[in-house]
């Protein structure tokens, strides 16, 4: 799918996968939309991509509309990047056996779920009032983001990988449901990745050096960048649909 001349939405845009993901979104022609909390951060990334930034919390829904009407201003929304998300780490019952709260255990489903949800949606609805791009009727791409812990979910990960697994589990029916308008929707579950939230300084990355020999080969940890290319093949191979994708370099998750 050719994107010169659209717009797209990334949420959690301001670092990591996200950026990655708006940079390379960028290049290839469209303008984007940085939907993040971190109004410093995003409002940097947008204006040095000529795009815009709009303070969004994903799970409300006045805040998507806003930035679905941002990005149609810019030209036709052709692609969403959910990548905003966060976790809550404790395990089911705690050494002293109480029970994990279940408002953490909400909130993580609120934001990593309910907000990719949401954010699917309503961009999906702008999607499907567009002239289509080619032959088949191609009007959009959306790519979700889970996480290896869909599937590999370690011990103090109950909230985590729930949230995620739910992003896996909605994949499909989802695709099916926007096949009608055609809106292809696939899911990328990354592995270890090397993002803002191991920190930075010399404990950061002896500590990342040793979670990447965990990893299969590579023994490191994944770029944003690499993470970001996977999310545009997702978005201009005209044959991808319905898939989750595992890009982890082959490792599977110990239960700690």
């Amino acid at each position: 799918m050719n994107l010169e001349g659209s717009s797209s939405i990334v949420t959690g845009g301001a670092s990591g996968i996200g950026e990655a993901s708006a940079r390379q979104l960028a290049d290839a022609g469209s303008r984007v939309v940085i939907a993040d909390l971190n109004e410093e951060k995003g409002q940097a990334v947008a204006s040095e991509l000529g795009g815009l930034f709009v303070k969004c919390d994903v799970s409300s829904t006045a805040d998507a509309d806003a930035a679905v009407a941002a990005a149609s201003e810019m030209g036709p929304l052709r692609a969403l990047v959910n990548s905003a998300g966060l976790g809550s780490a404790g395990r089911t019952i705690d050494r002293n056996n109480q029970p994990f709260p279940l408002e953490n255990f909400e909130f993580v489903i609120k934001v990593n779920l309910i907000g990719s949800f949401n954010m699917l949606s309503r961009s999906a609805a702008a999607m499907a009032q567009t002239e289509p791009v080619d032959g088949d009727g191609s009007r959009g791409a959306i790519v979700n983001m889970a996480s290896a812990a869909a599937f590999d979910g370690q011990i103090g990960q109950c909230a985590y990988s729930a949230s995620k697994g739910g992003v896996v589990g909605m994949t499909l029916p989802i695709a099916r449901d926007l096949s009608a308008v055609g809106i292809r929707v696939n899911t990328i579950a990354p592995g270890l990745i090397d993002t803002p939230i191991y920190g930075e300084g010399e404990q950061s990355e002896a500590f990342k050096n040793h979670l990447g020999q965990s990893v299969l080969f590579p023994k490191r940890l994944g770029s944003g960048e690499e993470l970001a290319f996977m999310v545009m093949e997702c978005i201009t191979n005209p044959y991808m649909n319905g898939e989750t994708i595992r890009v982890d370099g082959g490792i599977r998750m110990p239960p700690k």
